[in-house]
């Protein structure tokens, strides 16, 4: 590595290999996608991306999608290992749509966060900003662009998966592994996929979709919207996805939660150890049992949720 890209304004990136892109082109793949997504696709533009995602008839999650404009194609970001899975459940729906849809073969998807990684990338800190990179021929170096869902989340790259190491490191990264990157997102609260969403199980709403500028309310019908909304509209949101704080091991996905007094409190979802005492993960957590501020029992640990400022959480009963 340079010794420019050694200097203190050198940033933390990693290839993301649970992550890969489908290609969408046609003239109708604006109509096509937008009666299936919970985001409104027409605010894609080649400097925009949208965070959104596929939901069952039921409103419950499918796959979390970010999505692109590359040229004359949209690129969909979601989990690598279920691609052909979205490609069809999506391919179902095409009808008589002139549309092509294809995984994205020779791209890689990486992160990169840090105090000095957007301005080192020529971006904003604005999320879902998006800047084409290398000299514009062609596909050129690729595309990077804020995380759609919290400028604090960092970017996300698409890049030819031959050149992905040597134009990360050109750009001033420093390559670290994948464990750094939970580091960077689990305080945030920012899923990762199935790990943290429960295909089929977990809710838009309940996930924060609603507040990572993941879900628009005004876009019209998508698959799954009327549960959605009305959970929305009608309080009737009782979870949420949140970071916690872990005093022990770090349980395993699923392990449930329990007050001190043995009632639900929640499940754990993804995590990460510190050391041999203490870790950081993401849980759902009962509003009823974060109402008391206490920590909660998961396993042989225990566990402090802790509320993302991006969070918007119903007002307790009996305030204002």
């Amino acid at each position: 590595m340079t010794a420019a890209a050694a200097a203190p304004s050198a940033f933390d990136a990693t290839i993301l290999e649970t992550r890969g892109l489908l290609s969408l082109s046609g003239e109708d793949r604006a109509p096509f996608l937008q009666g299936l997504v919970t985001n409104d696709v027409t605010r894609l533009a080649p400097d925009r991306a949208v965070h959104a995602a596929l939901l069952t008839p039921q409103g419950k999650v499918l796959f979390d999608l970010f999505l692109a404009a590359h040229g004359d194609a949209w690129l969909i970001e979601s989990e690598a290992a279920r691609l052909e899975d979205l490609r069809a459940r999506l391919w179902k729906f095409r009808l008589r749509s002139k549309i092509t849809l294809v995984v994205a073969e020779g791209w890689t998807v990486a992160a990169a966060w840090g105090a000095g990684a957007l301005a080192a990338l020529g971006l904003p800190a604005t999320a879902g900003a998006v800047r084409r990179l290398g000299n514009g021929d062609g596909d050129g170096d690729g595309l990077a662009m804020v995380d759609p869902r919290l400028a604090a989340g960092g970017a996300r790259l698409y890049l030819p998966a031959e050149r992905a190491g040597a134009i990360l490191d050109g750009l001033g990264a420093r390559l670290v592994e994948p464990d750094a990157y939970d580091r960077h997102r689990l305080p945030l609260g920012l899923p990762d996929g199935s790990r943290d969403m429960i295909v089929e199980k977990s809710t838009a709403l309940e996930v924060g979709l609603e507040e990572l500028a993941g879900v628009d309310f005004k876009k019209g019908c998508y698959m799954g919207q009327e549960l959605t909304a009305r959970t929305k509209y009608r309080g009737l949101l009782k979870r949420r996805l949140m970071p916690v704080a872990v005093e022990g091991p770090v349980p395993e996905p699923g392990t449930p939660l329990r007050t001190e007094a043995g009632k639900d409190a929640g499940e754990m979802r993804s995590g990460l150890t510190l050391d041999g005492t203490q870790g950081l993960g993401l849980a759902v957590v009962r509003l009823e049992a974060l109402a008391t501020g206490a920590p909660l029992v998961c396993g042989d640990s225990r566990l402090t949720p802790r509320v993302p400022d991006w969070m918007v959480l119903p007002e307790p009963a009996g305030a204002g």
